[in-house]
């Protein structure tokens, strides 16, 4: 996750005399977005599709699985120039934000061994993330490393947008599960409910933040931008 991401220019209308709340907006969104991402690791039912990768590659390399997304976000930021893609603030501080927060919640939050503690984590896991995605989307600095990935790719090759995110979960996903990433009902549940959680969180934030009630900015967040961060 239609039109791209960042199509709609970051101070368009209604955004332009609200920068201290976006960036409130922003930052929250992507802490947020980074402890969710923690209560799905501690649940050990099913990640997102890029942090079975992320977690894989961690305990490859013994790294933290925040710091591999920092790395891994990086990466994926080099890939854009050939594709002429543009970063935003968001999008860098997306790299090192959500990390950040990820590692941060994992070493405050205690390990859970009972399946009915783990249950509620995963679950309170996706639905936060939903939040947190609607909370930075709509805060309109820019997509995520992956997300602009994504979108880079759907205009150089024409393919569809949901090809395109197919492909390339199906990819993260297999090879973090090789390296020793966890997939699970967790795995299965986000991929269903993320799209519409996103979504809704989207047009409550557009909403609240848009004068007259405008869902200017709900309009345009395409379903190819709710994807991981």
């Amino acid at each position: 996750m239609s039109t791209p991401a960042d199509s709609t220019p970051a101070h368009g209308p209604g955004t332009g005399g609200r920068l201290p709340l976006r960036l409130v907006q922003l930052y929250a969104g992507l802490a947020l977005y980074g402890a969710s991402s923690a209560l799905l690791v501690e649940a050990g039912l099913g990640l997102e599709p890029w942090n079975v990768l992320h977690q894989g590659l961690a305990e490859l390399t013994g790294l933290t699985i925040g710091v591999v997304s920092i790395f891994v976000g990086a990466a994926v930021l080099l890939l854009w120039i050939p594709l002429r893609q543009r970063p935003g603030l968001g999008t860098v501080s997306n790299v090192f934000v959500v990390g950040l927060a990820m590692d941060g919640t994992l070493a405050l939050v205690p390990d859970a061994h009972a399946l009915a503690v783990r249950v509620p984590l995963m679950l309170a896991g996706i639905v936060l993330n939903g939040l947190a995605t609607g909370l930075y989307i709509s805060a309109r600095f820019g997509p995520g490393p992956r997300d602009g990935l994504m979108t880079g790719l759907h205009r150089r090759t024409g393919r569809s947008i949901r090809l395109v995110r197919t492909v390339l979960e199906v990819a993260v996903v297999a090879t973090g599960f090789v390296l020793g990433g966890t997939v699970g009902v967790g795995t299965l549940l986000y991929a269903v409910a993320i799209g519409p959680l996103a979504q809704f969180f989207l047009r409550m934030f557009a909403v609240r933040r848009a004068p007259g009630g405008s869902t200017v900015v709900a309009a345009g967040q395409p379903e190819g931008a709710i994807l991981s961060g």
